[in-house]
């Protein structure tokens, strides 16, 4: 079995890469997103390469193998099962989750992962509004549509939240910008780089365009 920081790379890759839908994972996106040096990314995506969980090519990137991304597949619905169920049995906070689920992905069995899936009732998405791969690795595409991209006076569905950090989350839920919702986009200022919106009911309020570039939704 990999280690954890093996899992930790492979889960990582392959969120990249159905995030930016290309083959080829760039170096510099994977040191990014696991917080290390290119030089340390690259030195690790060479003994994966050994080991025959992925291809790497010098100044193009990353590519997993099937097992890498059979390995990296069960890695995300593990995470997401874990923090489902941290937030709707535990009872934690959404904005607290994520480093929860990062310890007890390693350590969840198969047998135990699959009684949690049973109990929560099969969720097809996390807290976040990430889809769940199924046991087989299907996992549903998230659309590719912000907040930003919708039409004045639409009404649409807040699907998911991209950005897992707690401030986001916590400034996420106090607007009511949850997966679920109904958001109305009213204005569209493109002088000022913000949008107008109201969720459901509650007070009409503004946002910045970099904000609104992280929530997706679908009409």
């Amino acid at each position: 079995m990999p280690s954890a920081t093996v899992e930790n790379y492979l889960k990582s890759i392959l969120k990249l890469s159905m995030e930016c839908e290309r083959g080829e994972v760039p170096m510099g996106m994977i040191a990014t997103s696991l917080g290390v040096t290119p030089g340390t990314a690259t030195s690790m995506m060479k003994n994966l390469q050994k080991e025959k969980w992925l291809s790497y090519k010098s100044r193009k990137g990353v590519r997993l193998t099937p097992s890498g991304k059979k390995i990296g597949m069960i890695m995300i619905r593990r995470h997401r099962l874990l923090e489902t169920f941290l937030v709707e049995t535990l009872g934690l906070d959404w904005s607290e989750i994520h480093d929860e689920a990062e310890v007890l992905e390693h350590a969840i069995s198969e047998k135990v992962l699959e009684r949690l899936d049973i109990f929560l009732g099969k969720p097809r998405h996390d807290p976040h509004g990430h889809p769940i791969p199924t046991k087989n690795g299907i996992i549903r595409r998230l659309p590719k549509k912000t907040l930003l991209d919708s039409l004045v006076g639409t009404k649409m569905k807040i699907e998911s939240i991209l950005d897992q950090s707690p401030e986001f989350l916590n400034f996420a839920q106090a607007k009511g910008l949850m997966p679920g919702r109904m958001v109305t986009l009213v204005k569209n200022e493109k002088v000022a780089d913000t949008i107008e919106l109201q969720v459901e009911k509650m007070p009409k309020f503004s946002l910045g365009y970099k904000t609104a570039q992280k929530i997706l939704v679908s009409d």
